[in-house]
């Protein structure tokens, strides 16, 4: 008995821990689950997070621009350049009276020489150049992050059309399938209806060109499922060995809003206007600091050395310090830069410009879509029952022979096509509302999982 109790607590962990497939449950695929794994694989995603990365990186390089900058070298000589070997030897600290012969100083022997020398500059000062450049380059380190913010926001809106289109063209099949075997079922009863003198060929001829619509359907709905997969699938950016059972979106009113507070959000939120924004103001840094070459700017420098004959031998060390004063009298180049500066600050501040005036425009144009397709679904979902109704009716007639083939497979069409207008309807009503959030920036994976 008690191994018969360890054993089902045994079949109870491992059906909570094992894969559904394993434990012979059809896995469920949310929108959550997807918008995560498209988060987290689409290749959009990685590139923007690496375009993050190189503009952090960029930021902190241009932080070292406060740093003096010191180099050690290691210099091996040999000449009989008078005038090197003359100043070798002065370095070395082994100059002698014989050294000032003429023949040595016109004919001298070569001379070699070990140099280790270390030097350092430093930028004292440069009327704020390197600190607007800082400035600008942190600015396009957070114009990055927003527009990987905004990339986000994209992959997540393309998950949600793309799983909504799988859902619409997962009801389209099953519809197709229902019309197919109804089809079926209507020619079956026409050619008995026929064989018993209750009906005419006309009857049996159109019920078979029914069958055969229906056929032609099923097969286009078929398709249209493989393709509205294979755009989840690259949505998520990845392949599925086996596709899972969507989890189905319950066709629901959506909250109305107010046109105006919709556009002040939009341009408050919005991640890809934030980082136009950012930009304009890297730009103005960077005009400002462009302008500041024309200025005069100190530095200081410094610079020791020590020369011998061998590698491990002594030998002489000299050092020299001192400050410079430096001001470009022909700044031909310096000009250019400011001109390139200011024609990017301009092109910066029109992007931004055009980027607000196409996110008025987004949002308007999504605020009337959720509108719209608020209404429309009620409107579908009465022409659903409508034509429900009325195909009810043809067939209690039809069966009674009070109505043709004719007019029941028109009853069909119909009801079916009403059907079809619904799924159609209510799909796009959450696209619509999706679609507003995104043009609002407030499409998030929390807001996109309350659309499920």
């Amino acid at each position: 008995m008690r191994f018969a109790g360890w054993k089902s607590w045994l079949v109870l962990l491992l059906s909570g821990l094992l894969p559904a497939w394993v434990c012979g449950q059809e896995p469920t695929l949310t929108l959550r689950e997807a918008i995560d794994r498209a988060l987290g694989q689409n290749p959009q995603v990685a590139v923007a997070a690496a375009d993050v990365q190189a503009a952090s990186a960029g930021a902190a390089m241009a932080r070292t621009a406060l740093l003096p900058r010191l180099d050690l070298t290691e210099d091996l000589s040999r000449g009989n350049d008078p005038v090197y070997v003359f100043g070798t030897k002065l370095r070395q600290q082994r100059f002698s009276q014989s050294d000032f012969a003429v023949n040595a100083l016109n004919r001298p022997t070569p001379t070699g020489n070990f140099a280790t020398r270390a030097s350092g500059q430093w930028m004292l000062f440069n009327w704020f150049a390197t600190e607007r450049q800082i400035h600008a380059a942190r600015l396009g380190a957070a114009s990055a992050t927003s527009m990987s913010g905004a990339v986000r926001q994209d992959v997540i809106f393309q998950v949600v059309q793309a799983y909504q289109a799988v859902l619409y063209a997962e009801r389209q099949r099953a519809v197709a399938e229902h019309e197919q075997q109804t089809a079926e079922a209507l020619l079956q009863d026409a050619e008995t209806r026929v064989k018993a003198g209750l009906a005419i060929d006309s009857d049996l001829l159109g019920a078979q060109v029914n069958v055969s619509a229906r056929q032609q359907e099923q097969i286009a709905a078929e398709g249209a499922l493989e393709t509205a997969w294979a755009e989840l699938e690259a949505a998520m950016g990845g392949t599925m060995i086996a596709r899972p059972a969507l989890k189905p979106l319950v066709a629901r009113a959506y909250p109305d809003g107010i046109l105006s507070d919709d556009l002040a959000a939009a341009l408050k939120t919005r991640p890809d206007l934030k980082a136009l924004e950012q930009q304009t103001a890297a730009q103005g840094l960077a005009v400002k600091a462009a302008r500041s070459d024309f200025l005069p700017q100190v530095s200081a420098y410094g610079n020791w050395e020590m020369d011998r004959v061998t590698v491990a031998g002594d030998g002489g060390n000299n050092w020299v310090a001192g400050a410079r004063l430096s001001l470009d009298i022909l700044p031909l180049s310096r000009r250019a830069r400011l001109q390139e500066a200011n024609a990017a600050q301009q092109k910066a501040a029109a992007e931004e410009r055009t980027q607000e005036q196409q996110i008025r425009l987004a949002v308007s144009r999504a605020f009337t879509d959720h509108q719209t397709a608020e209404r429309i679904v009620a409107t579908a979902q009465a022409a659903l029952d409508q034509s429900t109704e009325s195909l009810r009716i043809l067939r209690n007639r039809y069966d009674a022979g009070l109505a043709t083939m004719t007019d029941l497979l028109r009853a069909e069409d119909a009801q079916r096509q009403s059907q079809n207008n619904y799924w159609r309807a209510a799909y796009g009503n959450t696209v619509a509302y999706a679609g507003l959030l995104y043009a609002t920036g407030r499409l998030t994976p929390d807001s996109a999982e309350n659309l499920q």
